[in-house]
């Protein structure tokens, strides 16, 4: 199996749609021998900042000279992208033969007369046999969707981490911001530490399934924080306060945002805990690690040779858009701002709208390249703003976009991660 028929095959599972539950992945991992057990694990759930978080902490690890996995979903271009060890991509070859053993097993199922394994479930096993049969030491594991019924949710990490609890996927995590904290707080194991920012109610029940479990809550706000200090280019610096574990640091970090604030916060406390017993880890290997730290697509600041400085950031629901907002208010207050926005008919589309779109915005709308992308005229009828045109070709609407914001005003590519996938590859092949 080369790459491409390796993409061929998952395309065919899409047929299989979204199906929650651990009774396919676990029978699949166990024809794998379990490659999951064979290293150490933290788990990482959120409705927004998993996946930054995810990247600090794998930063934090590998720059301890730790070998280290990470998993990610989606991808912004490439499969290759979910698969990481030590910063680098799974190769094409090497992914290919993951997913061509993995498909091996699938068909035993199959003729077990067992279920058909969905698309996330094969990747996530392939994830599990790679860094088996690299010899990783820990990976970092980002859960796919909510957490209880997720297909990671099959290990037993060192720690588990819930960035923050809002209302996306309630349809499938029991319809109400209780049910969706319910999932998330699935992931919590029986004496595994818990490392958390969630507030409310979702906290109350995090916490109330912990005691359940055993498992030491550490909430952000309360057994630490993180706070704004200054601001310059593509970092920012920060402060660290734990009076719990007695840890105060400055620290810069490579990704800008109100929101990485609390997303490095969690990522320290999570390491210090790991450092209780993991020495390699280090205050000034963290500092140096993520002052590093990059995460593509998630208030990327990118700047072409025309000095035009562009915002690539996968405000894809509600929290994400209403964060969005902010931080441009916060970093860049005084700026003229020109959206390219594509946005998902399945997401609220004039509640992301609503939170990132003002008035004296001038906004050019296109189609996300997804099946699921909402028509670009409609949603451009939706919004009010000084100036809306509707391009439904990406690198039209790119280009239009970059003349409306020439002359120092920034540019920001938002409301769906199957938009600023394509953008950014535009972007770089243009540098």
């Amino acid at each position: 199996m080369n790459y491409q028929e390796a993409l061929a095959y998952l395309d065919s599972l899409n047929t299989f749609g979204i199906k929650l539950g651990l009774v396919r992945i676990t029978r699949l991992l166990k024809l794998l021998e379990n490659p999951q057990n064979k290293y150490k694990t933290i788990h990482v759930t959120g409705t927004n900042g998993k996946g930054s978080t995810t990247a600090m902490l794998t930063s934090i690890l590998t720059n301890a000279k730790i070998k280290t996995g990470m998993y990610t979903s989606p991808h912004l271009v490439s499969y290759t992208e979910r698969m990481q060890i030590d910063g680098s991509y799974i190769s094409e070859n090497e992914f290919a033969d993951c997913i061509r053993i993995v498909k091996e097993k699938v068909e035993e199922m199959i003729a077990e007369g067992e279920e058909n394994p969905t698309q996330f479930e094969v990747i996530t096993a392939a994830a599990f046999f790679y860094f088996a049969k690299m010899q990783v030491e820990y990976a970092v594991i980002e859960v796919g969707l909510g957490g209880l019924l997720d297909s990671t949710n099959v290990i037993i990490p060192e720690v588990s981490v819930i960035t923050n609890v809002t209302l996306e996927h309630a349809e499938r995590c029991g319809g109400t911001l209780e049910g969706v904290a319910e999932h998330k707080a699935g992931i919590i194991k029986d004496g595994v530490p818990v490392v958390t920012a969630a507030k409310g109610i979702a906290l109350e029940i995090i916490q109330e399934k912990a005691r359940e479990k055993n498992a030491d809550v550490f909430v952000a706000g309360e057994d630490f924080t993180s706070e704004f200090k200054s601001f310059a280019t593509n970092k920012q610096c920060l402060t660290f306060n734990s009076g719990m574990v007695g840890v105060s640091s400055t620290y810069c970090l490579g990704v800008l945002g109100e929101h990485q604030i609390e997303n490095s916060s969690i990522a320290i406390m999570t390491a210090l805990i790991l450092a209780t017993n993991e020495k390699r880890i280090t205050s000034e290997g963290m500092q140096k690690s993520l002052s590093e730290v990059s995460w593509a697509g998630r208030f990327e600041v990118m700047q072409q040779e025309n000095e035009q400085i562009m915002i690539i950031d996968g405000a894809h629901n509600n929290a994400g858009a209403e964060v969005l907002r902010r931080n441009l208010d916060k970093y860049f207050p005084h700026a003229e701002i020109v959206f390219l926005l594509g946005i998902l008919e399945d997401k609220d589309v004039s509640g992301i709208i609503h939170h990132l779109i003002h008035e004296e915005n001038v906004v050019v709308v296109t189609k996300p390249d997804s099946n699921r992308a909402a028509a670009p005229k409609k949603v451009a009828e939706m919004i009010f703003a000084k100036q809306v045109e509707a391009i439904e070709d990406i690198d039209d609407a790119l280009k239009r976009a970059k003349e409306l914001a020439a002359n120092g005003k920034i540019l920001c590519v938002a409301g769906s991660l199957y938009l600023i996938g394509v953008v950014r590859s535009l972007l770089i092949q243009q540098e």
